[in-house]
This record gives structure tokens, sequence and C-alpha cells, in this order.
């Protein structure tokens, strides 16, 4: 493996673990298309400070992890050195969406309005097993906004907005959640975010 340039990329696993005995390691799925782990394929493999290009071997799927062996990695120790890193591909190959579907990591950075109220910034993306969630920084602090149409009216990834018609209630009930999650917070830590390859519908 050599070090990679700078440049940007799309997420599309993480490393969680090291699987088998020949360098394997068991990733965590982070794309909607998993067509794009095929063998003889190059990826960046990059943690804090470490930015590597790895050749793919062979990968199959396990339960929802991608199994994956790179080219090099061929014992149980080499294979814990890429244990937490992302797997990424250039942004240049991005697919092409169908209309009203929008990858996540555009949404990040969105202006959220509503009518000619500006809101917040959308800092992340929370999954919940039914509608997702938009994390919009504002001056309040966090407001989460489920990702559905009848609240988000209408997405412009180009112009970096959103527009959105609240229920009533919601803020109200961020700023109970803001508190509950405080109070968890200071006994139990936070956690990250990050952009990746995957995509949902704005309806």
């Amino acid at each position: 493996m050599a070090p990679a340039p700078e440049s940007e990329y799309l997420t599309i696993a993480r490393i969680r673990k090291t699987r088998g005995r020949r360098g394997e390691v068991a990733a965590e799925v982070l794309t909607d298309f998993p067509d794009r782990f095929q063998a003889g394929r190059e990826f960046l493999l990059s943690k804090k400070d470490v930015q590597l290009k790895g050749v793919l071997e062979e990968s199959w799927f396990h339960k929802s992890l991608a199994i994956l062996k790179f080219r090099g990695v061929d014992s149980i120790s080499a294979a814990k050195a890429l244990v937490g890193c992302w797997v990424e591909i250039p942004i240049a190959e991005r697919r092409q969406l169908p209309p009203r579907v929008v990858y996540i990591s555009d949404l990040i950075g969105c202006t959220v309005r509503e009518e000619d109220h500006v809101l917040g910034e959308v800092a992340g993306w929370e999954e919940t097993g039914a509608v997702p969630l938009l994390s919009v920084r504002t001056p309040q602090g966090e407001l989460l906004i489920p990702f559905a149409e009848e609240i988000c009216r209408s997405v412009n990834v180009t112009k970096k907005e959103i527009q959105v018609i609240l229920p009533e209630g919601l803020k109200e009930l961020n700023r109970r959640e803001r508190r509950s999650r405080a109070r968890d917070f200071s006994s139990s830590g936070g956690g990250n975010a990050s952009k990746n390859d995957a995509s949902k519908s704005d309806d």
C-alpha cells in the first residue's frame, strides 16, 4: 500500500474489526450500492492522519457486514492496522441518482428555511428505523427535523437550501429532547457523524 494524495472522497464503508486469519476485515456498509466492492478496485483507507490506497482482492457479505480482503494484508496483525479506517472512493465516481433522490452528503451544510426565516444549517443525519432526521444546527441548539415530504417541502442541493414547514410543537419537543440528552451526555459521552455514499429520497 502506498500513501494516497489528498482529494475529495466519499465514504462507502467503515472497517469495524478483523475477521479470519488471512487478513480479512469486516466493514459496516455505508452505501446503497454494494456492487462497489469489486475485486481489483482501488480504495482510499483513511483514519486520523493516516491515508493509504488499498486494492481489494476479494469481498463477500456476511449478515449486514462486508468482508474485505486487501492486497498485501495477509495476517491478523496487518488487518488490525486497518480497523477504524473509512473505505472511500473519489467523489467523481458518485453515481447519477433518479429524480427526487439526493445524497446524504449533499444535505450536509444546507441552509434550512421556514418561509423567509433561516432556522439553521444541516450538520448531520440520523437514522431512526422509520423516518430519518436532519440534525440542524441553530442558535438555540440542535433541531431534529424529520426528512419527510410533508415537512421538507423542497430540497435544492445546488443552492444548498431546504424549505420546511414545521409541525406545531416540534421545536418544543426538541427542547425537551436536548435537556434529556444533556443529562445523558454527562454520564455516557458523545458520538460522531460522517458523510457517506448512501442516497435518500426527498419524499
